[in-house]
């Protein structure tokens, strides 16, 4: 199964994608904040059939200010795609990505990759 996952910011949004398996996660783009047609023409390019979205939770694990427009940003992706969205706890993905040095792709998409292999992980785990 082939994932997408995405870091949402409302200035940039961290693209990746996982191979077809759904077993390894890769850095993709960055697109300009919440722009649904670049992300629709993704879904529609990589086949992908499970959309990840990173949940910014505080690290109380509560829902701040950044979870609720994430939120009102899933609720418009849910306008534009019938594909299943499933909202994962993106704590740290961040840190994780700085942390990543010498990595070509942009910060936000290895952010969305960490994002995504952590969903994989987890998932795979789950099953």
């Amino acid at each position: 199964m082939r994932v997408l996952a995405l870091d949402y910011g409302r200035a940039r949004t961290g693209v990746a994608v996982s191979d077809p398996t759904g077993t390894i996660a890769r850095p993709l783009e960055v697109v300009a904040g919440a722009d649904l047609a670049r992300i629709v023409q993704l879904i529609d390019e990589h086949q992908i059939e499970r959309i990840v979205v990173g949940l910014p939770l505080t690290l109380q694990g509560e829902r701040g200010k950044q979870a609720r427009e994430t939120e009102a940003f899933i609720q418009k992706l849910c306008e534009a795609t019938a594909v299943p969205i499933v909202l994962f706890d993106e704590r740290f993905t961040t840190n994780l990505a700085e942390q990543t040095e010498g990595a070509a792709a942009d910060e936000d998409a290895r952010a969305a990759a960490h994002l995504l292999s952590g969903y994989l992980t987890w998932a795979t785990a789950a099953e």
